[in-house]
């Protein structure tokens, strides 16, 4: 599963609200919706999300393996 904790830690540390990713940096509400939820998110958001904050993925998402095996 992806977490995205890492990203509220980062935006926290940067001091980046997201008021600012809203209309600043044009970051939906609906992605930041998806985020709090760990719904899903295109590569590409996560590409604009580590630009904007110029960090590392890493810093953005998390991978915690699922209980379940293919």
């Amino acid at each position: 599963m992806i977490k995205y904790t890492p990203f509220f830690e980062t935006i926290k540390k940067k001091g980046v609200s997201t008021y600012a990713l809203r209309h600043k940096h044009n970051i939906s509400n609906g992605t930041l919706y998806r985020m709090r939820q760990n719904k899903p998110l295109s590569t590409e958001t996560i590409n604009d999300l580590c630009n904007v904050l110029r960090c590392k993925v890493e810093e953005v998402i998390l991978h915690e393996p699922d209980d379940t095996v293919l």
